[in-house]
């Protein structure tokens, strides 16, 4: 097993598993025998899958499953009650706060055969097989552009080829420069880590010596702890997990183009908003507070693709909560952004897994806490194909996932668009926010706040109730950026209805 692979497998404690969770809706029901027919065919392709986790404290390493049983791993379950969306999250939050059997290969698939109409499909995959990255692709390749598609046909993965190959470079945009010297580094590095947190005057020495890369260990291990709000605190070993109604790409997109950001800084705002919003509710004091997120940000080459493990390095990025104008918010975030593009960060914690990996596991613990202290969330976004996809047949309306938090980090913020639209959803601690409901339901709201604020000519102006209503005027009327998202959206899904 790979150092990095090794430090993801020996990060988990009962408080934060290291579990990827995702769950797929259908839009029709999904039969268990051809999905057990589809894990078969192309899920095992992946020899991996077929294999354990097997630490020896000393070093960790891939061993075949004499005993594997597709069956175990591939279970049939049902909703109570109504068996609504409620149901369906209370079940997803039952099984990301649940172990995984360290004795088989550490997968599952829990199939729901009855939800809203159609089905639903709970995955849980160990952080130690490949990164979020990876399992997406991997869980891409079981899908298919035409519900015709049969395990092995010439229209299997076809959604690539359609697509263009778009998605994938976006996912695989690689930092190939100075991963090498990262792995190297790291292990040096993380010696004189411990050393540099009790005294800060030798990180001037080090990045005297070891140049940029060392420069941004330096700075990570500088960073304060992150604030002490109803985010930070002890946890427990329940997760709660939600996810929000998803908002229009074409929207999300105009936004981003009128106020010059990117798309993921618009989502990233909606975000830091939303939070910003139930601390309020909670009487808590936000004025000035920023909270940090660690972002992962991919380092795989695009010939790597179809290749597991973990190839990501994290960075740190300022949430503006404090913030109370939605507009400078995103300016702030924005900045943020561009500040940690052109910076190292990534290849640092990249190199850094990787010299955990060969500690024993009480240091790696000490380091996990360290790094964990300076923030309070993690946050991905992850951009998916474009098109309706069909899985054994069964059209996806609607997915999401999670991935897991490290060390003493609670809370985790996810953003996926498929389809023509952005999915957003988190999963917290009970003991942090016992109803991460209370969080999502915000996020649309604040993406309206940027989407009418796009018309302010005076961003510090108070929006009074003519502007507001203006403001709903004009994207009612014919040529507004909504109108036109609005029907372009329609159109998709009549396209899809008729498909």
């Amino acid at each position: 097993m790979s150092r990095v692979d090794t430090a993801w497998l020996r990060m988990e404690k009962p408080t934060n598993l290291m579990m990827i969770t995702g769950v797929l809706m259908f839009a029709d029901r999904l039969e268990i025998v051809r999905l057990r027919e589809l894990i078969r065919e192309r899920f095992l392709a992946f020899r991996r899958f077929r294999q354990k986790a097997v630490d020896n404290q000393s070093s960790a390493h891939w061993e075949d499953d004499e005993d594997f049983d597709l069956d175990w791993h591939i279970r049939l379950t049902a909703l109570p009650g109504a068996a609504g969306k409620k149901e369906l999250q209370r079940l997803v939050s039952q099984l990301a706060s649940t172990p995984l059997d360290h004795s088989k290969p550490l997968w599952q698939f829990h199939l729901v055969e009855s939800y809203d109409g159609g089905s639903a499909l709970i995955c849980r995959i160990h952080h130690c097989y490949a990164d979020g990255i990876a399992l997406i692709q991997v869980l891409l390749s079981l899908t298919d552009t035409d519900p015709r598609a049969k395990p092995g046909s010439d229209l299997a993965q076809s959604w690539l080829k359609k697509d263009g190959e778009r998605v994938t470079r976006r996912f695989f945009d690689p930092a190939k420069a100075g991963i090498d010297r990262a792995m190297k580094l790291g292990g040096k590095a993380f010696e004189k880590g411990m050393e540099i947190y009790r005294d800060p005057t030798l990180a001037a020495i080090l990045a005297r010596d070891g140049g940029d890369i060392a420069m941004e260990l330096a700075y990570a291990l500088s960073l304060p702890d992150d604030p002490e709000t109803r985010f930070k605190g002890p946890l427990g070993v329940s997760k709660r997990c939600a996810w929000a109604e998803p908002l229009d790409l074409d929207e999300v997109k105009t936004v981003g183009k009128a106020l010059d950001c990117t798309v993921n800084d618009v989502l990233m705002a909606a975000a830091a908003g939303a939070l910003r919003g139930y601390l309020m509710e909670q009487g808590e004091d936000v004025n000035g507070l920023t909270i940090r997120a660690t972002v992962p940000v991919n380092l795989r080459p695009l010939e790597h693709a179809k290749k597991l493990g973990n190839h990501f390095g994290l960075v740190f990025l300022d949430l503006p909560v404090g913030e109370p104008n939605p507009l400078r918010r995103l300016e702030r975030v924005a900045d943020c952004m561009r500040q940690l593009k052109s910076s190292r960060q990534a290849i640092v914690a990249f190199g850094l897994l990787a010299a955990l990996g060969m500690t024993p596991a009480p240091l790696q613990r000490v380091a996990l806490e360290l790094f964990s202290r300076k923030a309070s969330a993690v946050a991905t976004n992850v951009p998916g194909p474009q098109m309706p996809l069909y899985l054994a047949g069964s059209r996806i309306r609607d997915l999401m996932f999670w991935v897991p938090q490290t060390g003493s980090i609670g809370l985790g913020v996810s953003i996926l668009s498929y389809n023509g639209e952005v999915h957003f959803g988190l999963i917290s601690d009970a003991k942090r926010i016992k109803d991460p409901e209370a969080v999502i339901v915000r996020f649309k709201a604040e993406f309206e706040k940027l989407l009418y604020a796009t018309l302010m000519e005076d961003w510090d102006a108070p929006i009074t109730p003519a502007d507001a209503r203006a403001t709903l005027d004009y994207f009612e009327s014919d040529n507004s950026p909504r109108r036109t998202a609005t029907a372009s959206r329609s159109a998709r899904r009549r396209s899809s209805r008729s498909t």
